[in-house]
């Protein structure tokens, strides 16, 4: 077995000098366009995190990508962000098609069945950035190997030990288990926890103890991978957006302090922005 490298602190001083910054000539687009694949009509609601705290993040566009079924409910609770129809793999395909899409979430409250499956193949089939969390992971459980032969783009998965046990098997040793899950998949690997560890296919390795207790609450890993899209979206590789996105949700929770719920999150990001990247 192979030694590690000793997993680097996550700090902001590692990522801040990539970390996207809007140029005075530019327009909306120029600042990418995040989909957020919108779950059925009864599980809107990590979709809805997702797609605001990539928003939050920078993204000049964000768009919720969702069954006809369930348009109602994202149209009519959604704002800034933008409601797009699908009715399966090859409209999404489409849809992320268009070159002024740049990132893609899939997995909030999507479902475990044949639709996500499909929309994350076709996803990893147009060479997207992505994130992949939850439901996303879940569905490939006993066909990981499909998964991880069609990453072949800029990709992060956002297991917590659950979702990370059934497609990699149970993490005992949280570094080495990041790390060839990273090897194994071709992809940025977030194994999320307490200690959260961000390990790249080429072996690096970063652990965030910055994470506050009160992160511990309903719908904050929704927010976390819309943080991490939205970062991507503008650009910014997947390793890095991964380590910023996770320092950003830690610090986010910090300032919020107890009493936190994942709406809260999004919200304090402006100030910190601010503080990573005041204004020239």
């Amino acid at each position: 077995m192979s030694t590690l490298p000793t997993p680097a602190d996550n700090r902001p001083e590692n990522w801040s000098a990539h970390f996207p910054s809007p140029d005075v000539t530019g327009n909306k687009y120029d600042r990418g366009h995040a989909v957020v694949l919108g779950g059925p009509v009864q599980s809107t609601g990590a979709a809805r995190l997702a797609a605001r705290s990539a928003l939050r993040a920078g993204a000049g566009l964000v768009s919720v990508a969702c069954d006809p079924s369930a348009l109602i409910v994202y149209a009519t609770t959604l704002e800034a962000i933008m409601t797009k129809p699908v009715r399966d793999a090859a409209e999404f395909a489409g849809l992320i098609g268009d070159p002024r899409v740049t990132a893609v979430v899939l997995g909030p409250a999507a479902g475990i069945n044949e639709r996500t499956r499909d929309l994350v193949l076709a996803t990893l089939k147009a060479q997207k950035p992505c994130v992949l969390d939850a439901d996303a992971l879940t569905v490939f459980k006993d066909d990981p190997k499909t998964l991880f032969s069609a990453i072949t783009g800029p990709c992060v998965l956002t297991p917590h030990e659950g979702e990370f046990a059934r497609v990699f098997g149970w993490p005992d040793e949280r570094f080495r288990a990041a790390a060839d899950a990273a090897a194994a998949s071709g992809a940025v690997v977030l194994l999320k926890g307490a200690e959260t560890v961000i390990a790249h296919p080429d072996g690096r390795l970063v652990i965030n103890r910055h994470a506050p207790p009160w992160l511990a609450t309903a719908g904050s890993g929704d927010v976390l991978c819309g943080m991490i899209a939205g970062l991507m979206a503008q650009k910014m590789k997947a390793f890095d957006a991964a380590c910023a996105g996770v320092w950003l949700h830690s610090e986010a929770a910090r300032r919020f302090g107890p009493g936190l719920i994942a709406e809260d999150l999004s919200e304090q990001i402006p100030a910190i922005l601010r503080d990573i990247k005041p204004a020239s």
